[in-house]
């Protein structure tokens, strides 16, 4: 009994959060770089996102090489940002990031059998996506590289947090990572019905 409640405190908590933060980016002029490091923690897809990565490589990875999901995280977020700069349009960011939440929750939840090369090709993608957006935002005439920076930098963090939680689980009953990977794909699928 006191599982059903935990899980459905869970979904409830989810489901909230995930309405209230739905539209992550506003497309206003962002500058500098605090306003960078403040970007990854305004969005719950962008929270999500980096958590899940951190987890990801907990579960994928060596211990001596657990910081390769991240860093090609942050890499392919560099690139999609630089992207935005280059003023290339790519259609339906905004879904797409909702949807790699949703595909980041399933890849969780299905890591081994995904496997290693198609994680991180996934994990390329959704950073793509996730450097778009808020490249995308930088305010005419503000310095790209400072905001860039912040934007990695607080990615950075999120994706520590991520490999803390995933640690934290491995000493966790299975059915509670599986309930977390389940949650963050279902607020995926809701956020990206929000952008629809």
């Amino acid at each position: 009994m006191k599982k059903i409640n935990l899980l459905r405190s869970l979904a409830a908590v989810t489901l909230m959060t995930t309405l209230a933060s739905a539209q992550a980016h506003t497309g206003h002029g962002a500058e500098g770089f605090i306003a960078g490091i403040v970007h990854p923690f305004m969005g719950l897809d962008h929270l999500l996102a980096m958590v899940a990565v951190g987890i990801w490589s907990v579960v994928m990875l060596p211990k001596a090489r657990r910081l390769a999901g991240p860093a090609m995280f942050v890499a392919m977020l560099l690139a999609g940002a630089l992207v935005a700069l280059a003023s290339v349009g790519l259609p339906l960011i905004e879904p797409g990031v909702a949807a790699s939440v949703a595909v980041l929750g399933a890849l969780l939840l299905l890591a081994r059998r995904i496997g290693l090369i198609t994680g991180l090709a996934l994990i390329s993608v959704a950073a793509l996506l996730h450097g778009y957006a808020p490249g995308s935002e930088l305010a005419a005439g503000q310095p790209f590289a400072s905001y860039a920076g912040g934007v990695m930098l607080g990615s950075v963090a999120l994706h520590g947090v991520g490999l803390a939680v995933g640690n934290a689980l491995q000493h966790l009953p299975t059915w509670i990572g599986r309930t977390a990977a389940v949650l963050m794909g279902a607020s995926g699928l809701v956020m990206l019905a929000a952008r629809l």
